[in-house]
């Protein structure tokens, strides 16, 4: 098949964590034989804030462990619309313009012989759901949503059995234990300050604890104003800055262990959705400690795969446990993988991916017109 995504980009991570994901379920498509064309549009936030901070040295990571995907990016609805005439299979993802997400629908309402997907991965649905509603999916043939309490919002919306729960996962091919171990020191984090979604909670389930039990903890991300910067500096943080998230891997397999501290709106209003960095450490093999999340789904077994922390003072406890306990950490480290090979690689999500398109009957010989969406 000819799969088409649109993305808002497939070259730069900087503050864009659906790339991720993307990165490597593409690679698993292609892989499979299927022709993977991503398109992005010119002059993407993403893509612009990491050459103004870092150059074209800054897609290096990307480049070197990626070789094989390929991105195009378009000017006009036009381009994009040319791009998708021969395509058996279109994703548009919801950081996309309104007024793109609506003219590949007025294509497939139009008669388009291609299968067409609205694919979420955040929290706006919820957070700012006007944001969301204003993207015309008329045309759509069904909504991949990256959680089941999320796709519960799109059937309330109408969507029914038409709207499909994808999660994000790992990419095994790049994120794995190290082929030979090094000296391990240390906590580390990666992630975005973000906009307030979770001061507190890093404050009191990463930096307080980390300081308390004498653990040094690095940590990598953007976005970090003034303030989080001193905060940092006050708890004696050695902040890194922007990491590619292809060389994630090699940072993971200097420390001891990892912290998960979800946004505010993943705990209390869309739970049982994990960011990407929970399937991206336990892929390569390092422990994992996290606040207070719900896994609702049952993707992994909680105080097996990782430990989780109820309140500041039992962080503190599973930290000091993970500093002194050499076997706690290898249990945990073999728990985790094993959930990660078993369910929650790129490879999982690509024939997942190929079982909705077929039971959609994705093939263009047998596509009709997509059914409009009753409203509420």
């Amino acid at each position: 098949m000819r799969i088409v995504y649109f993305t808002h980009s497939l070259a730069s991570c900087w503050n864009h964590g659906n790339a991720h994901f993307l990165r490597g379920v593409l690679r698993e498509l292609g892989q499979r034989g299927h022709d993977v064309l991503a398109l992005e549009p010119e002059g993407a936030w993403s893509l612009q804030n990491l050459l103004r901070d870092h150059g074209e040295a800054g897609l290096e990571a990307y480049r070197a462990n990626y070789p094989e995907l390929k991105s195009r990016a378009f000017t006009t609805g036009e381009e994009a619309e040319a791009a998708v005439a021969e395509a058996d299979v279109v994703i548009v993802h919801e950081w996309n313009e309104p007024s793109l997400v609506a003219a590949i629908g007025r294509l497939r309402r139009g008669g388009a012989r291609f299968a067409l997907l609205f694919h979420d991965t955040h929290h706006r649905a919820v957070s700012d759901p006007g944001a969301i509603r204003t993207f015309d999916l008329d045309g759509y043939d069904g909504v991949l949503a990256f959680g089941a309490t999320l796709a519960e919002v799109y059937r309330g919306w109408g969507w029914g059995d038409r709207v499909f729960v994808w999660h994000e996962a790992a990419d095994t091919r790049l994120f794995h234990p190290p082929a030979e171990e090094v000296e391990r020191e240390g906590l580390v984090w990666i992630g975005n300050w973000g906009d307030g979604e979770r001061s507190e909670e890093l404050e009191s389930f990463l930096l307080r604890p980390a300081q308390t039990v004498g653990l040094p903890l690095d940590i990598y991300g953007v976005r970090y104003p003034e303030e989080a910067l001193a905060t940092l500096a006050r708890y004696g943080v050695r902040y890194r800055g922007w990491l590619p998230n292809a060389r994630a891997p090699e940072i993971f397999a200097r420390h001891l262990a990892t912290v998960h501290v979800p946004r505010r709106f993943y705990v209390e209003m869309l739970p049982g959705i994990p960011t990407i960095r929970v399937f991206e450490a336990l892929a390569c093999g390092i422990p994992l400690v996290s606040a207070p999340w719900q896994d609702s789904e049952g993707l992994f077994r909680p105080g097996q795969d990782y430990l989780t922390a109820r309140d500041e003072a039992e962080m503190v406890r599973h930290m000091a446990a993970l500093r002194d306990d050499p076997a706690l950490r290898r249990a945990l480290v073999e728990s985790g993988l094993e959930a990660i090979r078993a369910r929650h690689s790129c490879a999982h999500r690509a024939e997942e991916l190929l079982g909705i398109l077929g039971r959609l009957g994705a093939a263009p010989a047998r596509l009709g017109p997509a059914e409009p969406v009753a409203a509420p």
